[in-house]
Formats: C-alpha cells, structure tokens, sequence
C-alpha cells in the first residue's frame, strides 16, 4: 500500500482547517492534493483528533496482530486434526 505524503496531525490539521470554513479548492491547492482525497479523508477521520486518530492506528495494527495469531493456532488444530485422524 503506498504511504501517504501527509502525517496523521497535517491530516487532521487540514480537515480543521476546512471545519472552520476554509475553501475546498484553496484548500488542495495549498497542500498540492485533490478534492477527493480531501473528502476520503473526511469520510475516514472527520472529528478526530489526533489522539484519537493515534489510538485508531494502534488499536488496528493489534488488531492485524491476533488475527495473525489466531490463524497460526487454526492452522496448528487443522493440523494436528489431521494428524489425529491418520492415527486412528
């Protein structure tokens, strides 16, 4: 997945920018992006702050984590399933 030019606190920064009224189009003209990316990022972190958006990142790679896990120990039971029913 490519990464993106902008930092979560310059995503959040923008998006209170434009919570405050700001132009859409003086907007991604200023930070060089377009007006679909503005409105995916509002769509995806609209009232964050940054704290929170940390936490969101945090709380997903731990959640990519014990799905990790959890499919090695599926994978491991299937196997010893498999190995138990061989035996008998």
């Amino acid at each position: 997945m490519r990464k993106s030019r902008f930092t979560e606190e310059q995503i959040v920064g923008i998006l209170q920018q434009y919570a405050a009224g700001a132009k859409v189009s003086e907007l991604c003209r200023k930070h060089g992006m377009s007006d679909a990316t503005l409105y995916k990022w509002k769509a995806k972190y609209g009232g964050m702050t940054v704290s929170e958006l940390r936490r969101l990142k945090a709380l997903e790679a731990e959640n990519a984590e014990l799905k990790r896990l959890l499919a090695d120990a599926m994978l491991d039971n299937a196997g010893l399933k498999g190995l138990l029913a061989k035996n008998s």
